[in-house]
């Protein structure tokens, strides 16, 4: 729950405005709700006594019909207000939510970075950043705009209908529906991340798969693959199932709450009319705003039924700022052009438990093996892009210095390092050979003739 918290505290105060705005809103749009359906219960109740009593042409219709009038379009406003500010400035906060979790994995080492260009990895956090979305528009919100209008309401039937009234409405909907929400939780909390893990799991495969796809027929595996993604799919749709019934069951017990609320209401209305204590009319309102009450309970289920799939996605999201894989040593000082080396060091000296290797200046090595047997990794090591035991017991040395003394700025100009995977930028050939630092069109063409592409 700390990283859900996190992620809450991190929406707030992205947008905080619209966020205040928003929930304003929402709060004056369930007021609005409730006290147009009491107002109408009380209107309706009142207009059919005073026509039993014989005083209907003396009965006010104009105010109340006004009232209920201003309050039907009022709410339509203020709905319509909430939804543009709370979608609004939810869009804003996972934008800037994508882009503080970029950086942060930016900061990694060049192995977490390559892992950036993986769409299996920009799939699944995408997925999860915008499972995150819920948290303000059906948890947060909701919620807090529930708990404030169920206050509200109950100060004001304690005022106009009776406290006993106020007390029956007030506690059977926050003990009863908290219990309901809570349990829909308790419940959802496995099958929403069980769907969303099987599900990400099943866009990763149908991707690896639809790559893969001359290898796996020309080795036989192309049904293998298909019976295990269909498994996948299999158990997502279970889980989701799972989870589709655990919310309906608690859209039926809270729609059989709402009716129970409303008997009780009724039923304690009925009593402080035998007992004098507010008339027929008034006691109506109870009965009404009960059942007004609903809209307060009713939305928050969605939001609960996916709280698991939140708190998934939080977790996997963590902290904004992960630890970084090979970082340098704080203890470590560095070294500067200025730190004498000894010119019988050679420029590269590798010892470790599968590689014994010196290269001096002009000597040049090719390294071969099976994939996965370490190529990448060793020349990661070597750029002091990771850091190892190796390293750490000068067991990979540049002029007799372990990569990671040396200062980044001097460490690049003697160490280059070309990865295995590059791409092109839209634009021009000068976009993409300035992109690092301007450059002048001789030294451009030098940079092509040394590939031998000045000619092409």
């Amino acid at each position: 729950m700390r990283d859900i918290l996190r992620i809450q505290y991190f929406f707030l105060t992205a947008a905080p405005w619209a966020m205040v705005r928003g929930a304003a809103l929402s709060v004056v749009v369930l007021l609005m709700g409730t006290a147009l359906l009491g107002l109408s219960g009380w209107f309706i109740t009142a207009t059919g006594l005073a026509g039993l009593a014989g005083i209907g042409i003396a009965f006010d219709f104009f105010r109340p019909s006004a009232g209920v009038r201003f309050l039907a379009l009022g709410r339509a406003a203020a709905r319509y207000g909430e939804r543009l500010l709370t979608h609004d400035a939810t869009l804003r906060v996972l934008a800037k939510l994508r882009v503080r979790l970029l950086r942060a994995r930016a900061r990694g080492s060049a192995r977490a970075l390559g892992s950036l260009r993986s769409e299996a990895v920009l799939t699944k956090i995408v997925a999860d950043v915008d499972a995150l979305d819920g948290i303000v528009l059906r948890l947060l919100l909701p919620g807090l705009a529930a708990v404030i209008t169920q206050l509200v309401v109950f100060f004001a039937l304690g005022w106009l209908v009776g406290w006993l009234v106020a007390c029956v409405v007030f506690c059977f909907y926050m003990l009863f529906a908290a219990l309901i929400l809570w349990r829909l939780g308790r419940r959802g909390l496995v099958h929403a991340e069980v769907t969303e893990t099987q599900t990400q799991a099943l866009r990763r495969g149908l991707i690896d798969m639809i790559r893969d796809r001359e290898a796996l027929i020309l080795d036989g595996r192309i049904g293998t693959r298909e019976e295990a993604l269909l498994a996948l799919d299999r158990d997502s749709r279970d889980a989701a199932a799972a989870l589709d019934r655990a919310e309906r069951n608690a859209g039926f017990f809270l729609s059989g709450l709402v009716a129970v609320v409303a008997g009780l209401a009724l039923m304690a209305g009925a009593w402080l009319v035998n007992e004098g204590v507010t008339d027929p009319s008034r006691a109506a309102i109870g009965v009404f705003v009960a059942l007004a009450l609903a809209e307060t309970l009713l939305p928050l289920r969605r939001g609960f039924a996916e709280l698991g799939r939140m708190i998934g996605a939080a977790r996997r999201i963590g902290a904004f700022d992960p630890p970084i894989e090979g970082g340098r040593d704080p203890s470590r000082v560095p070294l500067t052009s200025s730190d004498i080396v000894s010119a019988d060091q050679p420029v590269l000296s590798i010892e470790t438990g599968a590689v014994a290797l010196d290269l001096n200046a002009g000597e040049a090595a090719a390294m071969t093996g099976p994939s996965g047997a370490g190529k990448t990794t060793l020349l990661l090591r070597i750029a002091g892009l990771m850091e190892s035991h190796e390293q750490a017991e000068g067991g990979i040395r540049v002029l007799g210095r372990s990569p990671l003394d040396w200062e980044e700025e001097i460490l690049r100009q003697l160490v280059t390092m070309v990865p295995q995977r590059s791409a092109l930028l839209r634009g021009t050939i000068r976009d993409n050979l300035t992109l690092a630092t301007p450059a002048a069109d001789a030294e451009i063409w030098n940079a092509l003739g040394a590939v031998d592409l000045d000619k092409t």
